[in-house]
Order: structure tokens, then C-alpha cells, then sequence
């Protein structure tokens, strides 16, 4: 006996839901674990800036999963990631560290950050027009300040990126936006922490925030360059003293 249309009809028609769930199922696990996997990586990011991680510190799974609350599968992810990143080391039988750079490696980072720093502040003359951008730009200067005048090398740090923000979103530059955080300033400020090194900074984010407010797209690249100098002739001066 030939079935009727209505039960052909329905046996397709019941299985296109359940493949439906079973993708939507799919992609939701995947979303959860690149989330999870992302809370790892910025974590230890940020607590590489904030100077509670330091080079050549030992990152144990275990413990990374209990703070971050997350899978140790989604700890291995975020270390491949920092270790691609160069931010990490993987040690066979030893497992991960924050990486530790020789002199030679600094001053590289230090070659890149200048020529970068000096494009991100001229771009940022493009914001100039913009009057609630240059108030988030002065308020971070207040922050800073009061982050110094009270010892709270946290609350820089936290300050020094919202300032460096700021200038990323003035520019409205993407691919600047994407290459700028992939320098390994974080490190470096890790491993060098001088004491001049705060006060230095700040003098020298007024100067760059003065030449961009100002529309001076080519003293606010100075300035830009110029702060990375400054850090270098600091910590080589620091390595020779010792």
C-alpha cells in the first residue's frame, strides 16, 4: 500500500529539529569554551600588568582553573594561546612560565613600541575635535596622577591602559587597535620595575596628551617616540648600573 503524502511528509520534517538542537548545542558548547578560554588569557594578561604575575613565574594548571573558575582544558587553550603569543613559556616536564626576556629581547620590543606608540599618538590627533574624548583623555591624566601621588602601582597600571585605550579609540584606527596590545609591553613593565619608571611615564603621557588635544599630529608622534626612549635609556641604564 503506497503511504499517504501527510506520512512522507513527516518523517523529514521530525528529523530537521533534532540536527537543528544538535548544532545549536554545538556552538554553544564551542562559544562557552572559547569564553572560558578567553577569561584564562586576558586574566593572566592582566595580572602580568598588574605586576601579581611576573617573568619566569610558574602558572599551574590547577591553580589557574580554581581562579579563573573555568576547565583545565580551557587553562591548556588560554596557555597554547600565550605561548603562540610569545607572553608564555611551555617547558617540557615543567609546564608553563611567564616568559623572561633577556636585554636583547626588551630593546626589540622597545624598537617596535617606539615606531607604534609614535603612530598611535599621531592617529589619535584625529579625535581632537571631539570634546567628550579629550575629557576621557584628561580624566585618565587625573587618575594617573593620583594613582602616583598615592604609591598604588595597581591603580596606574589599571590608568596607564584606560590612557592608552583612550588614544587607540580617538584614532579610530582597526588594525592599529589589533596590533598595538600584541606588543609585549606587559611583560616589560613586569620585569623592570624601576622606580623612576612611574613617574618618568607619567611627565611623559602629559606631553603626548598635550600634543594630540593640541591637533600637533607631528609633536604628538614625537612625544609617542619619545616616551619609549626614555623607557629604554632608563632600563639599559639600570642593566649597566648593576
Amino acid at each position: 500500500m503506497t503511504p499517504s503524502p501527510a506520512v512522507t511528509r513527516r518523517k523529514p520534517t521530525a528529523l530537521v529539529p533534532a540536527a537543528g538542537a544538535a548544532s545549536a548545542a554545538e556552538s554553544d558548547a564551542d562559544t562557552a569554551a572559547a569564553s572560558a578560554s578567553d577569561t584564562v588569557f586576558h586574566g593572566i594578561v592582566r595580572c602580568l600588568e598588574a605586576q601579581t604575575l611576573v617573568p619566569g613565574q610558574r602558572l599551574v594548571e590547577v591553580d589557574l582553573a580554581a581562579q579563573f573558575g573555568v576547565g583545565r582544558n580551557s587553562v591548556r587553550e588560554a596557555l597554547q594561546r600565550l605561548a603562540a603569543e610569545g607572553i608564555v613559556e611551555l617547558l617540557r616536564h615543567k609546564g608553563a612560565a611567564i616568559r623572561v626576556f633577556s636585554l636583547q629581547d626588551t630593546l626589540d620590543v622597545l624598537d617596535v613600541a617606539e615606531r607604534m606608540t609614535g603612530l598611535l599618538a599621531r592617529v589619535a590627533v584625529r579625535g581632537a575635535g571631539d570634546a567628550a574624548q579629550l575629557r576621557a583623555l584628561k580624566q585618565t591624566l587625573q587618575e594617573l596622577d593620583r594613582a602616583d601621588r598615592a604609591g598604588d602601582p595597581a591603580a596606574f597600571s589599571a590608568a596607564r591602559r584606560r590612557f592608552y585605550r583612550g588614544l587607540l579609540e580617538m584614532g579610530g584606527n582597526r588594525e592599529l587597535r589589533r596590533l598595538f596590545p600584541a606588543i609585549h609591553m606587559p611583560i616589560v613593565h613586569a620585569q623592570f620595575r624601576l622606580p623612576t619608571l612611574q613617574k618618568l611615564r607619567l611627565a611623559d603621557y602629559r606631553r603626548i596628551a598635550a600634543a594630540v588635544a593640541a591637533g600637533d599630529a607631528d609633536a604628538a608622534d614625537e612625544a609617542g617616540r619619545a616616551h619609549v626612549r626614555n623607557v629604554r635609556e632608563a632600563i639599559v641604564s639600570a642593566r649597566i648600573g648593576t
